[in-house]
């Protein structure tokens, strides 16, 4: 995880005679190294920088300028199929009880009336990492500790590295379009935006991927920003990468009400079938959920129920309204996905908890007509 040096220290999992080479919270008048685990310090009055080393012992150092920061000695690998070794970034809001100075975070959703955001980045060439743009969200003011729900914009990757989960289709969001993934690390859901080729320095409002993930059902307008961060993930190597300069803000004192769906009635009969997947853990597991129309009709709106197995709980969804009542599990479709032309098919998601062994529901019915498993 991605932890703070504060939050280690507490915890007891600092080693005794660790070299701390920037206090935490102190502030950055010149280049000021940092190879301290989970050292950080302030730049600009505004921001605070990490070198948020927590997936390995090995060394890693950054130098941090006035306006960002840089990779200066990276040690540290990771196999590409797991997590990568460190996050170093730097941030407004509150991580593991490290609060930016002067911040407003964390504010609800509904009361941010926009987020303007600029980076620009530094890459280099035989490495594998991504350079990620992460914002954190919580059903509570949360100023330590894990956050339920991660956005990571995905500005670059290098190597064969992916992000947490599965794709579930494309966005086009500030001017661009993105490969959306979808799932959850064990510890908080993540919803990650890929860019299909570097961008090197962008300029956007960040309040747009939040109102997609809000959209998506992932979060309400009741939740709350904490933190936002900017910086890389590598896996291997690094030296070299630089945020050359960050700006964000959050503005409030406006609304941000969720959108006004027009989904229609689900009408007619349909003949179907659906594909039911599910990547399951200890203590719960995420579905990817498949309708497909396999009649000579139309689908206008759609419904679909089914019941869930005793010891399953659905916590969130996506690319559907989904409710439970008791072991019973109603989806709907939103606004762009209730029209299915035959041969059509859409998919949507959810995260549920687990207690007990798994086993997946029995039958499907669409609109009142029993589907075919796919």
């Amino acid at each position: 995880m991605k932890r703070s040096l504060r939050a280690l220290a507490a915890a007891g999992l600092l080693a005794a005679g660790s070299i701390v080479a920037v206090a935490l919270g102190g502030t950055a008048s010149a280049d000021t190294q940092i190879c301290d685990q989970y050292g950080s310090t302030t730049i600009g009055g505004k921001y605070v920088v990490q070198n948020n080393r927590w997936g390995t012992s090995a060394q890693q150092c950054i130098n941090v300028t006035s306006t960002g920061f840089s990779i200066t000695r990276a040690d540290g690998s990771a196999p590409t199929n797991g997590a990568p070794v460190s996050y170093p970034s730097i941030f407004v809001g509150c991580h593991y009880t490290n609060c930016s100075p002067g911040t407003n975070l964390p504010v609800q959703v509904k009361n941010i009336s926009s987020a303007p955001a600029s980076i620009s980045y530094n890459y280099v060439s035989g490495a594998i990492y991504d350079a990620a743009y992460d914002i954190w969200l919580d059903p509570s003011p949360k100023k330590d500790g894990v956050n339920q729900m991660e956005i990571m914009i995905w500005l670059n990757r290098q190597g064969s590295i992916q992000p947490i989960g599965s794709p579930v289709g494309n966005a086009s969001i500030a001017g661009r379009t993105w490969e959306v993934w979808r799932g959850s690390n064990g510890s908080n859901n993540v919803i990650s935006y890929v860019a299909p080729s570097a961008i090197p320095s962008f300029s956007f409002d960040a309040l747009a991927f939040i109102n997609d993930t809000r959209n998506r059902g992932a979060i309400t307008n009741d939740w709350y920003l904490t933190s936002i961060q900017a910086g890389f993930e590598p896996w291997q190597g690094g030296v070299g990468l630089a945020v050359n300069s960050f700006s964000q803000s959050v503005n409030t004192g406006g609304s941000n009400p969720p959108p006004t769906t027009t989904t229609p009635p689900p009408s007619g009969n349909a003949a179907c079938t659906v594909t039911y997947k599910a990547n399951t853990w200890n203590n719960g597991f995420t579905a990817d959920v498949t309708v497909k129309n396999t009649g000579n009709s139309t689908i206008n709106g759609w419904t679909l129920n089914y019941n869930l197995p005793s010891g399953q709980t659905i916590t969130s969804a996506w690319n559907a309204t989904v409710t439970q009542s008791g072991s019973a599990v109603t989806a709907r479709n939103l606004d762009y996905n209730g029209t299915l032309s035959p041969g059509a098919s859409t998919n949507f998601g959810y995260q549920a908890n687990l207690n007990g062994s798994y086993s997946a529901p029995s039958s499907f019915t669409l609109n009142g007509t029993t589907c075919a498993r796919g």
